[in-house]
């Protein structure tokens, strides 16, 4: 007998709340295998495949590609009958309970195997279930299949059943829709045109200024409305995320900056020698970071944090190092884990690491959570200078502007040296200026002579 299971949209970890449905990877009638990933999320962090627990078959999803639900709603039911047998091995399979995180509880990704034989009640029972994203208006169905393409027509007021599909069998696809859309829009300003020219023998009043003509365009499944002259485009995902948490930090953190240039000539001198040696190189970013490192060893109030509901500074002897990386999903500080226990090999290889993932998009929440201080190179932007806003819960962030030839006065003589401004955004609750200047100072001082670091190893 069938046995019809739940499965909720799991807690993603580090109090997220809430989660966008990016893509589904399973149909409504899909036989499913434990820890199958079901669906693609997006959370406030990062995008996430979400496996279910269960093995059996689809009966049912909750929300559309696009909808935002929160954790602990329904994501989709699973109709589970006689254990299926494993095709390879013959074993019979059962639940993994529950789901840690959002990521599976068995075998990685890329061996995961679906399903292929079900008992014959559980096939049966969901033999007549309607295929995903289908439905019926008045004699039939609608050929639709993407939950997008429904929709977009939905939120225009298109009628679906008035289109000719352009796809197989003539499913109704997204370019149907765009071009139903663009036909109205031209439609309707023809006829606003036509409104305003007045027959040629009836005398004429002044023409009232045409209604303004609203639009919608598409790009990367977001919906921009755009209405007389103006865009309008929703905060979510990473741009949301983004948006409340610099804003959090600019309400609850009485933050201070304070900045220095600093000559970095040696320092890029003993960068070109370390990586004129074979062995793999060390990158600008991760000479910065070894330095911040050691720089918090002497100032540790700057790792660290506030907790206002106890009325504590929480201090921390470990250094978990982010850094900003901008993607074209939208700028993510992803964490070096134990910064303080890496070299500069070390920290350049974790970098390339975090930031190919990022780019990629497949940087876990573990990944973007839990740093103690961050380090902001906005050089590689071509800018000099700027006032970083701290990275909340954090108390402290380092800038680093652009490396330039500049005038400089070098033992009592004009030269031309390579010159970076730091800027250092602090927390005034942790410390006064007295230890930010100090830090920033002997950040200074260790890029202007990097023999300085020898002190601490």
């Amino acid at each position: 007998m069938a046995q019809v299971l739940e499965f909720k949209l799991p807690d993603l970890g580090e109090g997220l709340t809430e989660a966008e449905i990016v893509r589904w990877l399973v149909q409504v009638g899909d036989v499913v295998a434990i820890d199958q990933p079901v669906v693609e999320v997006e959370t406030a962090k990062a995008m996430v495949e979400v496996p279910c627990p269960y093995g059996g078959v689809v009966t049912a999803r909750f929300g559309e590609e696009g909808t935002e639900l929160p954790v602990g709603a329904p994501l989709l039911t699973v109709a589970v009958g006689a254990p299926a047998a494993d095709p390879e091995t013959g074993t019979e399979t059962e639940g993994s309970g529950n789901v840690l995180v959002g990521y599976g509880t068995g075998a990685p990704p890329a061996r995961r195997r679906r399903v292929r034989r079900m008992a014959a009640d559980v096939v049966t029972s969901v033999a007549d279930a309607p295929a995903a994203g289908t439905g019926s208006r008045g004699d039939g169905p609608v050929p639709v299949i993407s939950p997008l393409v429904r929709r977009l027509a939905r939120e225009n007021g298109l009628e679906l059943r008035e289109l000719t599909g352009s796809g197989r069998d003539g499913l109704i696809l997204r370019a149907d829709v765009e071009k139903a859309l663009r036909a109205a829009a031209a439609q309707e300003a023809t006829a606003q045109e036509a409104t305003l020219l007045p027959p040629a023998t009836v005398p004429t009043a002044p023409a009232a200024p045409p209604t303004a003509t609203t639009t919608t365009t598409f790009t990367d499944g977001v919906t921009t409305a755009v209405s007389d002259g103006v865009t309008r485009t929703p905060l979510r995902g990473i741009r949301g995320a983004v948006a409340d948490k610099l804003s959090r930090s600019r309400r609850e953190i009485p933050d201070a900056t304070c900045w220095v240039d600093a000559d970095a000539t040696e320092l890029m001198r003993a960068r070109a020698a370390m990586n004129a040696v074979a062995g793999p190189k060390v990158s600008v970013l991760a000479l910065f970071a070894r330095i911040c490192t050691a720089a918090l060893a002497r100032y540790p109030d700057l790792n660290s944090s506030v907790d206002m509901d106890a009325r504590e500074v929480v201090r921390f002897d470990r250094v978990h190092l982010g850094f900003a990386a901008q993607t074209e999903r939208g700028l993510v500080v992803p964490v070096v884990r134990d910064a303080h226990t890496r070299d500069a090999e070390a920290l350049s290889a974790e970098f390339a690491r975090l930031t190919e993932s990022a780019r990629a998009g497949t940087l876990t929440p573990a990944d973007l959570t839990g740093g103690t201080f961050t380090l902001n190179n906005y050089g590689v932007f071509g800018v000099d200078g700027s006032t970083p806003i701290i990275n909340h819960p954090e108390a402290a962030m380092l800038g680093v502007g652009r490396i330039v030839p500049k005038p400089w006065v070098h033992e009592g003589e004009l030269a031309v040296r390579q010159v970076v401004q730091l800027s250092l955004t602090f927390d005034h609750r942790v410390c006064d200026g007295g230890t930010a200047g100090g830090f920033l100072r002997y950040v200074a001082d260790c890029v202007e002579q990097p023999a300085v670091l020898l002190r601490n190893l």
